[in-house]
């Protein structure tokens, strides 16, 4: 498999349509399920939700065979020129990765009726209609941000913690809004700072501001400061580090980010939701329509382990665990819209 880079103008990259996916490797399988991907803005080595969806598709070239392509778009890129590439060529199966494909992908999938499409954190609004052949992949991020917030409120020994957000848009909210949420519910005292990185796509690759705004934040007297915010959470890990305080990362385990001073990660397992679907194309099983993955379908979880147990006493842990299987029994309500 080979990733088609932006270096390649996009005319050229259009030209592949003729011939498929693009170049892929000799040793794969004959036959094999062709898979095209657009990543999301930061693309592979985001240490967080673009690397994600990438072990999807490892893990499912290790366990079905697959023969994969990626498209890594940077700012200004044309994003649906890079969906119908694949849409055009053998790829049975295209994702788009993130919210901003929703519109392009809903259109092309309905241009391309025989193939099969998928969405990650697809915005489903009232009056919009899913083709049959799409599947809309959501997360309840929201679950495992009250999570992370009764962690941190149980924690902290300021009565202060933080949330760095990236792009300051509805999905982000929902991790500031389970965040705050999970602190106040076991720590009415605590004062949760909230931050945003920006407006636009380029809020998700800011190390430097998500620095800036994790700094301000310690100096306010937080000790605990939770990013969602792509690699602009590098930034707070950066600052963590230099105050010798905790951060918590997001999306994949992040401890490998800055040892010892990342005191858990709130997992989104995308790389499931794409293993997943990709197993249910293959297997002929395939349904359009909207799916969601939360703490009841594990496709959520907090980062327990020989790396951070120490952090967290037995007690804490065994308290968060008890408000997992409250909000798996419904017994609590998360919210996950402003004013709700």
């Amino acid at each position: 498999m080979r990733g088609i880079r932006t270096a390649v103008p996009l005319l050229l990259i259009a030209a592949l349509a003729a011939w498929g996916c693009g170049q892929r490797k000799p040793q794969a399988q004959q036959g094999a399920l062709h898979v095209g991907l657009v990543f999301d803005v930061g693309g592979r080595g985001d240490k967080s939700f673009n690397d994600s969806a990438y072990r999807g598709l490892e893990r499912a070239k290790q366990e079905m065979g697959i023969d994969f392509e990626f498209f890594e778009p940077r700012e200004g890129d044309d994003r649906e020129s890079a969906l119908r590439v694949f849409a055009s060529g053998p790829c049975s199966a295209v994702f788009g990765i993130g919210f901003l494909f929703t519109d392009d992908i809903t259109a092309i999938a309905g241009e391309f009726p025989q193939k099969k499409f998928a969405c990650v954190d697809y915005t489903a609004t009232a009056g919009r209609e899913i083709p049959p052949n799409l599947v809309a992949l959501k997360f309840r991020e929201e679950e495992g941000s009250f999570l992370i917030g009764a962690l941190a409120g149980l924690l902290t020994k300021t009565n202060a913690v933080g949330f760095v957000g990236g792009m300051d848009i509805p999905l982000i909210h929902k991790f500031e809004l389970g965040f705050a949420a999970g602190v106040r519910h076991v720590n009415s005292e605590a004062k949760v700072l909230i931050a945003y990185a920006g407006v636009e796509g380029s809020a998700f690759r800011n190390p430097t501001k998500g620095k800036e705004l994790a700094l301000a934040q310690y100096g306010d007297g937080a000790d605990i400061i939770y990013h969602a915010s792509g690699s602009t959470g590098l930034g707070v890990f950066e600052a963590a580090r230099q105050t010798k305080k905790l951060a918590v990362g997001v999306d994949s385990d992040q401890y490998g980010e800055a040892p010892g001073f990342i005191l858990t990660s709130m997992v989104k397992d995308v790389d499931v939701a794409v293993f997943e679907t990709i197993k249910a194309v293959r297997d002929g099983t395939f349904q359009g329509g909207v799916r969601e993955f939360g703490l009841k379908e594990g496709g959520i979880h907090y980062v327990y382990d020989e790396h951070n147990k120490a952090l967290i006493p037995d007690d804490v842990h065994a308290k968060v665990e008890e408000i997992r299987q409250q909000i798996i029994r419904g017994e609590i309500q998360v919210p996950s819209v402003k004013g709700s």
